[in-house]
């Protein structure tokens, strides 16, 4: 079904806070205010925003490091104000400052993500027996990097929810490197999604500056699984416009990332391209589009200043969410 011209501008908007979010916590990082560390998604936007957008809100979402899921949590409906206020170590953060950037939201169907690569897959293949055992109709949507496609997980977590018909979606955001490694170097196919192949698994390939190509690609695969058809590979090809974290070397191996490389994928900037399309399609208005960017600014600005003014955690609930004391 086509989306509709509110919810084209829906899309629009979420890419356009995702971006004014990961800029405000790359600048409150490099102004000190806080010292947490910050693996940026600029770049990459279209992505979360085109594979979360209209999900159900009991859909569950695991998403990895790139831009710590905030385009994924804007798009699910999760706590902006809790997701910088979490990076700034706050008692007000979405896990109460005691998980650094690993942001979770049970609540919203936000499974986070963890500082292991390739962790995700068996988790969310747990996820998805659970989807299926509750036969409700829920999905269950894994986002990981071209770099933890090579983990073994992956091929056992893709083999088994095939054989069980698990409904599961893998989205690949393959941006190219995995930290400072080109796939070329690591990976020995041009195309992630080959490796649905072997598990009977269908799969896209799509422009991952493209917003709509995105959200219709997983989309497509969101169907299939609630129609009990298993599971589908979908991946986004992308790129990240920053170094893999603040403070690292913007490098591919040990020279610096080719400059004409980098200057060919900023001109395909996601948000750029998506505001040209609403323009000349007249979805939108340039007021209506320049509002939408003054107020996702202001809801930056403001979630900072709710951080900064939030309480530091109490040192004596320390212990209350350990597993074993």
């Amino acid at each position: 079904m086509p989306l509709t011209s509110s919810q084209m501008k829906t899309l629009y908007a979420n890419m356009v806070r995702a971006r004014r979010f990961d800029e405000k916590i790359v600048q409150g990082i490099a102004d000190g205010k806080t010292v947490s560390f910050f693996h940026s998604g600029l770049g990459e936007e279209a992505v979360g925003v085109g594979g979360c957008a209209f999900l159900r809100p009991d859909d569950y979402v695991w998403f990895h490091h790139r831009g710590h899921g905030i385009a994924h949590i804007l798009s699910k409906g999760g706590s902006p104000q809790g997701f910088v206020a979490e990076h700034f170590g706050k008692a007000t953060g979405a896990c109460n400052g005691m998980a650094g950037f690993h942001y979770v939201d049970p609540e919203h169907g936000l499974l986070g993500f963890s500082g292991t690569i390739g962790s995700a897959f068996p988790v969310s293949l747990g996820w998805g027996v659970a989807a299926k055992m509750g036969n409700r109709g829920q999905v269950v949507v894994c986002f990981f990097g071209d770099g933890a496609s090579n983990r073994g997980t992956l091929h056992e977590a893709m083999n088994m929810a095939s054989v069980m018909k698990l409904p599961i979606v893998w989205v690949c955001e393959n941006n190219l490197y995995a930290q400072f490694m080109p796939l070329k170097d690591a990976f020995a196919s041009e195309d992630i999604a080959s490796l649905a192949i072997p598990y009977g698994m269908p799969s896209k390939i799509v422009d991952g500056q493209d917003v709509v190509a995105v959200h219709e690609a997983v989309q497509w695969a969101v169907e299939r699984a609630r129609a009990g058809e298993g599971p589908s590979l979908v991946e986004c090809k992308t790129y990240r416009f920053r170094a893999h974290s603040e403070g690292a070397p913007d490098v591919s191996h040990f020279e610096l990332r080719p400059p004409d490389e980098v200057e060919a994928w900023k001109k395909r900037d996601p948000l750029l391209l998506f505001r040209e399309r609403l323009l000349q399609e007249e979805i939108a208005t340039v007021g209506e589009l320049d509002r939408i960017d003054a107020d996702a600014a202001e809801e930056a600005d403001a979630a900072e200043r709710f951080a900064i003014e939030s309480p530091q955690p109490d040192p004596s609930v320390l212990q209350e969410m350990l597993y074993a004391r």
